[in-house]
């Protein structure tokens, strides 16, 4: 069983290093220099818009119109409870001991009292967001080239690795029970994509979804890796 979740692993870095690779051969002279491979990111950006409008998105409104609310609700309590686990260890890498208490002692109570998670008894303490790509960005990693995966979405060298380091706590990827682990991964994705089908309407009226995707996505990460404190860019003017 260790073999067969280290080759998943490996498989998952060949692939994510040779999309890296095959982007490379994608990029063009004087393109925006956060997205040099934006000819790629673009193809795979269509593929993934393709696959959210034909299976993703009516799967996701079926299930927001099948389930009760209630049910829906305690589904993402589950789903966020053991998110905790990977939020509280990255926490500690981030020696931010005092935000890891807190977190640890989300995953604790909601775990017990909170019957696996499914009731969020511990809602009064902050749920907060941590990953291992901003792990990675807290010890001075830069963020590298922004990239979209097939199926995973927006992403960037950095995170795509922090993605595999994700992997390593993820208790659903890393349940034994094969039955279980794919029943549970496929419906924590589905619980996730119908947890957006309300926000997405903003990016109705838009007229370049990708760029308006990506640009918000480099925004948003680069706000978590600094905790709502970014250092201000400096534009070439400036530095001129």
């Amino acid at each position: 069983m260790i073999y067969g979740k280290l080759n998943r692993r490996m498989r998952f870095l060949v692939i994510f290093f040779a999309t890296v690779l095959v982007s490379g051969c994608a990029s063009v002279p004087n393109a925006n220099p956060k997205d040099p491979f934006e000819a790629y990111n673009r193809k795979i950006f269509k593929f993934n818009e393709s696959l959210d409008k034909n299976i993703l998105k009516p799967v996701a409104q079926g299930y927001n119109t099948i389930l009760p609310k209630t049910a829906r609700i305690m589904l993402n309590n589950f789903f966020s409870n053991l998110d905790d686990i990977g939020v509280t260890v990255n926490d500690l890498l981030q020696f931010k001991f005092r935000q890891g208490a807190s977190d640890g002692i989300r995953v604790l109570v909601n775990s017990t009292i909170g019957l696996l998670g499914f009731i969020n008894v511990a809602d009064r303490l902050e749920k907060h967001n941590e990953d291992f790509g901003q792990t990675l960005g807290y010890w001075g990693i830069g963020s590298g080239p922004y990239l979209m995966l097939p199926f995973f979405g927006p992403s960037t060298v950095r995170d795509g690795v922090g993605l595999y380091g994700d992997s390593l706590t993820d208790v659903i990827i890393n349940t034994r029970d094969i039955p279980t682990r794919d029943v549970a991964y496929v419906t924590g994705k589905i619980n996730q994509r119908a947890g957006l089908l309300e926000q997405e309407k903003v990016l109705d009226d838009m007229n370049d979804r990708y760029a308006f995707i990506r640009d918000f996505y480099l925004s948003r990460r680069q706000n978590l890796v600094y905790d709502g404190n970014p250092p201000r860019e400096k534009f070439k003017d400036e530095e001129d």
